[in-house]
């Protein structure tokens, strides 16, 4: 049983990507295979060096860099928005692969979890 855990929020003015992230962490942290999509206004949680100052939260930049230590299996950015928010591989954090079809990803999970 994996589990997909899709965040189409962006990154800040909104609890649901965090809360999606954390899901994903415990899932990972008891075993269980899960894997994130990043898709929409999702994708600018993969923006490295974020400054968050303005919006007064940390970034999420250091809580996805846990992602590997939990066991979160793979990070996936929805191409189409890759190319919608200008985010090249190298403006992302490291260990994300692109997607070129989200509907061909789901079907490799069992389960789909949608942010918000």
């Amino acid at each position: 049983m994996s589990t997909l855990i899709v965040i189409d929020q962006p990154p800040y003015g909104t609890w649901a990507g965090r809360e999606a992230l954390d899901m994903a962490f415990s899932l990972a942290a008891f075993d269980q295979p899960v894997s994130l999509l990043f898709m929409g206004a999702g994708v600018n949680w993969l923006r490295k060096f974020q400054e968050t100052s303005e919006v007064e939260q940390k970034s999420v930049e250091k809580n996805l860099s846990a992602a590997a230590i939990f066991g979160v299996e793979a990070i996936y950015a929805d191409a189409d928005a890759c190319n919608r928010y200008s985010l090249t591989l190298e403006d992302m954090v490291a260990g994300v692969a692109v997607s070129e079809s989200g509907s061909d990803l789901f079907r490799q999970y069992t389960h789909t979890a949608f942010a918000g």
